[in-house]
């Protein structure tokens, strides 16, 4: 299975009113400007949009709303992370009638898997759907690796195409690329680390803080397939502070807030997860200022 899987794809948040509802129309808006702002994909569902904390019918209602607002534009992606096989499964299928182009697949929720566990978990929600799998690969979240050896089994299944790679450690772009040449879609999937892997051969960029500034994400993007690393570098390094903040556990916080900062949407997450404290806003509000302070102007780089 071959997929048109590159550039940036940010894991979108799910907006909220703040009784916890979903706002659905704030989650659609932002969603429109993400694309009109040149990001090549969308996810939605990923650990940004809170996917644990949906209920079931809650998961397919945003999926169709995205669905409505992309429209065939950019690819849409959905993550899955349910606490079972079976829940991953029929979720997967649930989701492909409802028009998701393929799925960024995490391991078992709760249970933190073995190796051999979560290979089984991928094989049986792949072998479930027609469309193509990326596999989530986060060990220092989910606390499981998987393996360039569990790689090799998985790549029998012919849509599992892609690699979400969020190890923190950049020298697997180069083992899977020297493992599996071009089988494998890869995309960088921390935020602080990623223009090392877009310069080591990763083919796309999932990320969290892309919500705030797209076109400086894109503008990255660009630079370092065109192999103006210098240029490109001097982005990233205004950039660096906040891409920090997808990092820490308070990473969905930090995000939203600063989304809010930015006016695209709402610091508002559902509980557990409550609103930073005083003093952590006033941390990503400084990082937010000097990065508008500083900001850079893209059109220097004629990359339109």
């Amino acid at each position: 299975m071959i997929v048109d899987w590159q550039g940036v794809y940010p894991a979108v948040t799910t907006q909220f009113n703040e009784d916890e509802s979903i706002n659905f129309e704030t989650t659609k808006a932002m969603i429109n400007s993400l694309i009109e702002e040149g990001v090549h994909g969308i996810i939605v569902l990923g650990t940004v949009g809170e996917n644990c904390a949906l209920r079931a019918e809650e998961k397919r209602q945003v999926l169709s709303a995205a669905k409505e607002v992309v429209a065939g534009r950019v690819p849409l992606l959905a993550g899955v992370a349910e606490t079972t096989t079976a829940l991953a499964v029929e979720f997967v299928q649930d989701a492909e009638q409802l028009g998701a182009e393929g799925f960024m697949v995490l391991p078992g929720m709760v249970y933190r898997s073995t190796e051999r566990e979560a290979i089984y978990h991928y094989q049986q929600v792949a072998r479930a759907t027609s469309l193509p799998i990326m596999i989530y690969n986060n060990p220092i979240t989910y606390g499981v690796d998987v393996s360039i050896e569990g790689m090799r089994t998985l790549a029998t299944e012919p849509n599992i195409v892609s690699v979400k790679e969020a190890t923190e450690d950049t020298r697997r772009i180069s083992e899977l690329i020297s493992a599996f040449g071009e089988r494998f879609v890869i995309f960088g999937g921390v935020d602080d680390v990623a223009l090392e892997s877009l310069m080591l051969g990763a083919t796309g960029w999932i990320s969290g803080l892309t919500n705030v500034f797209p076109r400086e994400s894109v503008a990255i993007y660009k630079l370092a397939q065109q192999g103006r690393f210098a240029e490109a570098t001097e982005i990233w390094r205004w950039f660096l502070p906040l891409l920090r903040l997808d990092t820490v556990p308070t990473l969905v916080q930090c995000i939203k807030y600063a989304e809010q900062l930015a006016g695209r949407g709402s610091e508002k997450t559902r509980s557990p997860r409550l609103s930073l404290t005083d003093s952590e806003k006033a941390y990503v509000s400084r990082l937010y200022d000097e990065a508008m302070t500083n900001r850079i102007d893209l059109t220097k780089y004629n990359l339109d």
